[in-house]
């Protein structure tokens, strides 16, 4: 009885029979009032026929009183109280009940002690007469007739309730298999059968209940399982393509090592133009190889953990600021940075300068598609717990596409062909620094990006 159906068909059953013997008590109570009632009636028949012929034999009574299963019988007229049948009792009375005031917990009081007290007793009824024939009339009787009629209807009531909640239980149980329990193993199924190929569209589920709640369930259920095939694809395809990276930029770590010695000879020169260039082509050269190695070493496992130090936040934006004005091509892009001098952070130096290239060039590519003049700023602030830094830009705004999936990789980037991995790393980065990276203002007058790291040591 472990399964949901079995276990409705043993809680219905008890259910039904805790109703019945709710039931029962007043039932039981109602029955041995009218049994009383029905003495009462009897024995006031029988006292008709001593008005109706003052002189009877003693064995006329005796038979009058047996048929009313009574032993004496007391009417009161006009106040006064007259013994109009009697017989001998075998014990004295033990206990009077008036009917007349009775109330409907006494009836049931009366009834459930009567049903524990196996003992045969004498008791006096009283009630008032049918037809208004005088003020009462009284009796008394043995209760054994009374308690036995009493167990034979309660048995019959018990029985009679069984069958109910049998019944009642089946039919429930059957009700439960067909509307709930075979929709259930029907998802469970289709769970157990998309667990083995998950990759394998054909099986997700298809939502076909007409019951409110499994029809919600199996949707929710399809939606997981569609998101989580497009997820294991894409993961599928970022493992693919991290292989072909890692080997990519390996051959080419090789290859700007090379070109990095040949630097060291370029800033020997004497010409004034290219000694002025040559550090820009060291730093940059110099962070391609970091790249390279950050790359193969996200390939192996993940961003590696940031190396904490003072960084001055005006060197970073003028490295980036020089690197994307080369990048310009002759299109009316200008840089602007609001930094209070001196503006210094905790973080790690090449990982901020790659947030912050990320999102300037995200920028200067937006402004430099629509053939229109535009201008990038970026401001820095602090609060008691954060350094914030804003990139704003006049660009166009970021399309609906790129704001659905704006930190998603391979799910539409920022301008138009683009992947959406910076933006992706760049959160990523700034996560493993213990801030966020958020879009806090987009549209056709421009887009801005909030940049925010904690002042604390658990960043």
């Amino acid at each position: 009885m472990n399964s949901l159906s079995g276990r409705f068909l043993i809680l219905t059953a008890i259910f039904v029979m805790l109703a019945e013997i709710m039931i029962f008590l007043p039932s039981v109570a109602r029955f041995r009032e009218d049994f009383l009632l029905t003495r009462l009636e009897r024995a006031q028949i029988a006292s008709l026929a001593l008005l109706a012929s003052e002189d009877i034999s003693t064995e006329l009574e005796e038979e009058l009183l047996s048929n009313a299963g009574v032993f004496n019988v007391v009417m009161r007229r006009d106040e006064a109280r007259q013994l109009m049948l009697a017989s001998p009792m075998p014990s004295p009375i033990v206990q009077t009940f008036d009917l007349r005031d009775a109330t409907a917990l006494g009836l049931i009081r009366d009834a459930m002690a009567r049903l524990v007290n196996p003992e045969p007793e004498v008791i006096r009824v009283i009630g008032a007469p049918s037809r208004m024939a005088g003020l009462l009339i009284e009796v008394t009787m043995e209760t054994r007739t009374l308690r036995d009629a009493m167990l034979d209807y309660g048995l019959r009531i018990l029985i009679l309730s069984a069958v109910i909640s049998i019944i009642t239980a089946v039919l429930l149980f059957l009700a439960v298999r067909i509307f709930l329990v075979r929709p259930i193993k029907r998802v469970v199924e289709y769970m157990k059968s998309y667990a083995l190929a998950p990759e394998d569209a054909r099986g997700v589920i298809m939502p076909s209940s007409s019951i409110t709640e499994l029809r919600e369930a199996e949707e929710t259920l399809r939606l997981m399982q569609t998101q989580l095939t497009q997820a294991l694809r894409q993961k599928e395809r970022l493992a693919q393509l991290g292989g072909a990276v890692a080997k990519v930029s390996h051959d080419l770590r090789n290859i700007l090592t090379s070109a990095q010695l040949f630097t060291d000879r370029i800033e020997m020169s004497e010409d004034p133009a290219v000694k002025r260039m040559a550090p820009k082509l060291v730093n940059s050269i110099t962070r391609a190889v970091y790249l390279c190695e950050s790359t193969l070493a996200y390939g192996k496992a993940e961003e590696p953990a940031p190396s904490l130090g003072e960084v001055c936040l005006e060197d970073i934006i003028e490295d980036v600021f020089d690197s994307e004005r080369l990048s310009v091509d002759g299109a009316d892009v200008s840089f602007s940075s609001d930094v209070p001098t001196g503006f210094t952070l905790s973080a790690d130096h090449e990982q901020l300068y790659r947030v912050i290239a990320n999102l300037v060039r995200n920028a200067r590519q937006a402004i430099v598609n629509t053939g229109k003049p535009g201008e990038i700023s970026i401001q820095a602030a602090q609060t008691d717990a954060d350094w914030i830094i804003t990139i704003m830009d006049t660009g166009p705004g970021l399309p609906k596409r790129a704001q659905d999936h704006l930190f998603q990789p391979f799910q539409g980037g920022a301008t138009k062909g683009g992947s959406g991995l910076g933006l992706t790393i760049s959160q990523e980065l700034i996560r493993g620094h213990g801030g966020h990276l958020t879009l806090a203002a987009t549209g056709p007058e421009g887009t801005r990006f909030e940049l925010a790291l904690p002042k604390g040591a658990r960043a």
